[in-house]
Order: C-alpha cells, then structure tokens, then sequence
C-alpha cells in the first residue's frame, strides 16, 4: 500500500496515549467470552503478560486482565501476531520507566474488534498494524489510539508486518531522517544479523552504500552477507577497529549504527571519518559510561541518540514511514526473516533467548487460543 492511500486515510483524533488493565481472580476459559459484571457494565476479560517487578524473564507472569471498551479516538485490537523488541527487555528491566504492573510490548498486528464512539475511518474487522506508544502489545486484545494505526496491505502477511513495523520504521528513521544515507557513503552496523541490524544492511545496500557488519559467529555472518555486507567482521575472531581501517584504507566510515552500547561505543567512535556520525540507538551490552565532549573533539564528530517516538509523532509522519517500510517489503528490497515464534504464555523463554544472542532476525508471539 502506497504513502498515498494511506495517507487518505488520515484520522483526525489525537486521544491521549494510556491504557490501563486490572487483574481478576476470575478463572480464564479459552472457548468462551468471560466478563467481569458489576451493576450494567462488563468488561471483556482475556489474557496478558504483565509484569508486576523488575528483573530477568521471570518476572513475566501469564495473567488474565480487563481489557473494557475503547473511548473517544480508541479502538480495540484482537491481536494476531507480536513482535519482540529489546525495548520490551530494557523496561522489563527498569532501564525505561513504567508504572507498575504493566503489559510489555510495542508492536502487533490484529483485528478491530471495537471501535469508540464518534470515530470514523475505521470499524470492525478492519485489518491494522501498530507500534510504538502506548506499550502494552503483549495481550491478546489491546485498547489503542485510532491515530497510531495503520492498515496493513494484503499483500503482507500478519508475522511479517508483526517483525517489520517496530523495527522497519526504525531502519527508516536512520537511514533516511537522522542520516540520510546516499550512494558512495560507507556505514558500520552492529548487531548485522539481528533484527533491525539485518533491515539496515539490506536497505544501505538498496540505497548505494558500502556495508560493514558486525556479528558474533559464522552463521550470523553468513546471514548478514545475503542481506546485503560487504563485508562482515566476525568481533569474536578479529578486531572490528582494525578491519574497519583495513577495509575503508585508514579513513573509517561515515556513520556507525550502534544498538549494543557499553561494549561498542569506544570502537564505534574510532571507526568514524572526519565529520562522521555515531548513532546509537540501543544498548543490549548495558548503557555507555559517561561521555566526554573530548571523544568527540578529536575528529569534529557528531552523536545522536534518537527515538522513534520523537520522529512518527504526527500522524503524517508515521504514515510516511510506514508506507515506506511496506513499499520496501512488497518490493523485495527488504526481506523479513521471522526465524522465531513463541506462544504468547512463553514471552518469558523469548527474551531470555534473545538476551542470550540465541536468535537471529525477528521474534514474534502468537496469542494463545
């Protein structure tokens, strides 16, 4: 679906970004709908990963909660297909801020099954993709703005869209907004073959760029190669400063794509050309020391740290990123590998194989029945 069809379908209400669940003691029964009455209201009940406490997988509880009725500008999602995302990790752990309890979760694909009063532009059964705020994707139905979502065209199937939303948008921002990227530049990614990491090597590749990428092993690079590296540095068998300085003849690259953090930054700041660009965007390793304005001096370079949030804050601008990753996916410039997919119940096994590097591209959970 082009920018253009997407953009006709524009919605006008701005509601604000929060939702809200409660547990019930209530026993959960798959087969029928449950409510919880109190004098003339029901509330639909189903089931969410919630987590009540900060810490490792296992905080992650399988609990049944309330999801109620959409409001002004909402809408209610029947969730298909979610997608896994190290932000899930870093605000389970505390490293962003959420009230407690809360349900993890930034990206998903489902049908509208409720849609509040007075809106238009969308209704029942209609078929939507949503990521980014409000968190809460890990459910099997999930009260959203209307504004945050975005028809998913036929042509791509529900895990796809599930694997690509978060993370293609992403790539989009990066790529095209915080550095655009053009033919002759060279580039360093980390991370090449996870996630976002193997959307910005196929779409540096698509754009005219010499890639670089870092993995951790073989196979990892044999995926980073057929997603566009060329070249790939394997960190646990070379030193990723000096092959950079091989490949690019002592001059570096012009910007580094950096989602680890604390192990890379150091290295990802010697890699930079005169005027080049670090552009950090996560921190799996843990968050970077204290930086020093002298990093920086040495070669006039520049650091951003962005949020994807700050660049899709209109609804033009998500429209326009989204139509985008979708216009690439159908293309085939951009190649989904949805190599892992859980039951929702085990969201906990999922992070604690993508926190173990044990996956390559994308993870998405399947609501249970």
């Amino acid at each position: 679906m082009t920018y253009a069809v997407l953009h006709r379908l524009r919605l006008c209400h701005s509601p604000p970004l929060t939702t809200s669940t409660t547990t019930t003691p209530r026993r959960y029964s798959p087969t029928a709908v449950r409510c919880r009455c109190s004098g003339d209201n029901e509330m639909p009940l189903v089931k969410a990963i919630r987590v009540h406490d900060l810490g490792g997988p296992e905080v992650m509880r399988w609990e049944q909660v309330e999801v109620g009725e959409p409001k002004d500008g909402e809408i209610r999602v029947k969730n298909t297909a979610i997608g896994v995302n190290f932000i899930d990790i870093y605000f389970r752990q505390g490293v962003y801020s959420a009230p407690r309890p809360f349900v993890p979760g930034m990206e998903a694909v489902g049908v509208v099954t409720a849609v509040g009063p007075g809106l238009t532009g969308r209704k029942v059964g209609d078929v939507v993709a949503y990521a980014g705020k409000p968190m809460g994707s890990y459910a099997q139905e999930h009260i959203i703005p209307a504004c945050v979502a975005v028809p998913l065209p036929p042509s791509i199937d529900h895990n796809t869209a599930a694997a690509v939303m978060l993370k293609g948008m992403t790539a989009h921002v990066l790529l095209r907004r915080v550095f655009q990227v053009q033919t002759g530049h060279s580039v360093l990614v980390h991370a090449a073959a996870g996630g976002v990491g193997s959307l910005l090597c196929q779409w540096a590749n698509a754009l005219g760029a010499t890639v670089i990428g870092t993995v951790s092993n073989e196979e990892k690079a044999a995926q980073a190669a057929q997603d566009g590296c060329h070249h790939v540095i394997i960190y646990t068998k070379e030193d990723v400063v000096t092959r950079v300085k091989e490949i690019t003849a002592g001059k570096g690259v012009n910007v580094v794509y950096d989602s680890v953090g604390k192990d890379t930054y150091k290295g990802s700041v010697e890699c930079l050309e005169s005027h080049g660009m670090l552009v950090s965007f996560g921190q799996s390793s843990g968050t970077p020391d204290p930086i020093p304005l002298s990093d920086l001096a040495a070669k006039s370079l520049f650091l951003t740290r962005p949020s994807l949030m700050h660049y899709t804050a209109t609804r033009d601008e998500l429209l326009q990123s989204a139509g985008e990753v979708f216009a690439n996916v159908a293309s085939g410039v951009l190649r989904i590998r949805v190599n892992h997919t859980y039951p929702l119940s085990q969201a906990a096994r999922a992070h604690a194989d993508l926190q173990a590097r044990k996956t390559s591209g994308s993870i998405v959970l399947i609501p249970d029945d």
